[in-house]
């Protein structure tokens, strides 16, 4: 379920790089595709063949299903990769699962983590839950906060948890000077890159002590899949792969084996998503009935500057907010869509709408809006198309609303 990284391919273009990516002749045996080798127990020829194994390090070596085969490896190896300076890579069965064993890595009872207030809900749920039964306190920071971050690390902040953008209101972080005020007070720094990847935003060669990702999302790319990764920086994968082990976390080789599949396209279908997203969020800024569009690429959105500063381009997700209406109104708007499907998640092939209340899950900075609240996931239809499927939504919406 691990990788090391040998930064090959780091002065190579996006598209370059995850074609080659993790492709070791050993782990292929000169097959395109990464073979899917699925295994639990392995075989020895002596007791004492088996027992020197236990006693070594067992990285990128058979020893027992659970640590893995060439099939995760190799994903793992490319994900390692794509992030110039890591050290390894850890996979996951979900995104859940890869923040929670990252937090559960560093964290430990009597500590405090700083959680950004606009995080991924079962992020949230962790920290008020595990975490603070396990005898650690979260705080929440506005995401906007800044170099502003070293006046709220205390005594017992451990780690810094970030999220850019947030996945419901786009808030864009500046994340190398919260890195700088946590390396200056020996605080963990950990981001979710999901809606960046390593190709739109460098976690590790920004910083970053550990960057996550939902691989279910733009590493598989075609929604049948659940994966998790995490990427630790030179120093920091050790402890995590001590609390993964300990943890018992695995992927099955079939899901690695997808995630590696959809990652030899995702440089292109990231482009496409960026292109189609931004169009339409353009499109839609100018439109009777949107209040105002959250997208990081457009000026107006929290944190723009910093997007222009540090990011390589956008993704497929983004919010708008509508103007006035209730939730009958924001109903007919999704419901009557014929080419955006009603679902979670994203980063697939098919175009998605979702109602948000970000206001539910904010503590630390209120959240207030002009009305209702859509998220859009923009798939790899025709943009056109697209267009013309939410200018149907939004005349329902304004008749809905009066």
């Amino acid at each position: 379920m691990s990788g090391a990284g040998e930064g090959r391919g780091g002065d190579k273009g996006a598209g370059t790089r995850v074609v080659g990516a993790g492709r070791r002749p050993e782990w292929t045996q000169r097959i395109v595709n990464p073979p899917v080798w699925r295994a639990s127990t392995i075989l020895y020829d002596t007791v004492e063949e088996l027992r020197a194994t236990a006693g070594r390090d067992t990285h990128h070596k058979l020893f027992y299903g659970r640590r893995g085969t060439p099939t995760q490896w190799s994903l793992a190896d490319a994900l390692t990769q794509l992030e110039p300076g890591a050290e390894a890579t850890l996979l996951y069965p979900s995104g859940v699962a890869a923040i929670s064993t990252a937090l559960l890595a560093v964290l430990s009872p009597g500590d405090e983590l700083l959680l950004v207030d606009s995080a991924y809900d079962p992020t949230r749920h962790l920290a008020d839950g595990l975490l603070k039964r396990f005898g650690i306190t979260t705080r929440y920071y506005d995401p906007m906060v800044g170099a502003g971050i070293a006046e709220l690390i205390g005594p017992t902040t451990r780690a810094i948890f970030m999220e850019s953008p947030g996945s419901l209101t786009f808030e864009v972080q500046d994340v190398p000077a919260i890195v700088a005020a946590a390396k200056a007070r020996g605080v963990t720094t950990l981001l979710d890159n999901t809606w960046a990847t390593p190709l739109l935003f460098p976690a590790i060669e920004l910083g970053v002590d550990y960057t996550i990702m939902a691989c279910t999302k733009y590493v598989v790319g075609h929604s049948d899949a659940m994966l998790g990764s995490v990427t630790a920086a030179p120093g920091k994968f050790a402890a995590l792969r001590h609390a993964s082990y300990q943890l018992g976390q695995h992927v099955s080789p079939d899901d690695a084996y997808l995630g590696s599949r959809g990652l030899r396209t995702m440089a292109v279908r990231l482009d496409r998503h960026g292109e189609s997203a931004l169009a339409i969020a353009r499109w839609l800024g100018a439109q009777p009935g949107v209040a105002r569009v959250l997208h990081p690429a457009l000026p107006g959105t929290p944190g723009h500057d910093i997007f222009a500063r540090d990011f390589r381009g956008s993704s497929g997700l983004f919010s708008f907010v509508l103007d006035g209406g209730d939730e009958a109104a924001r109903a007919a708007l999704i419901d009557g869509l014929e080419l955006f499907a009603i679902g979670y998640s994203w980063g697939g092939f098919e175009s998605l709408a979702v109602p948000i209340d970000p206001e539910r899950y904010r503590s630390a900075t209120p959240w207030q809006a002009e009305g209702p609240m859509v998220r859009l996931q923009i798939g790899l239809e025709d943009v056109d198309d697209l267009i013309a499927d939410l200018d149907a939504g939004l005349a329902r919406f304004r008749a809905a609303r009066g």
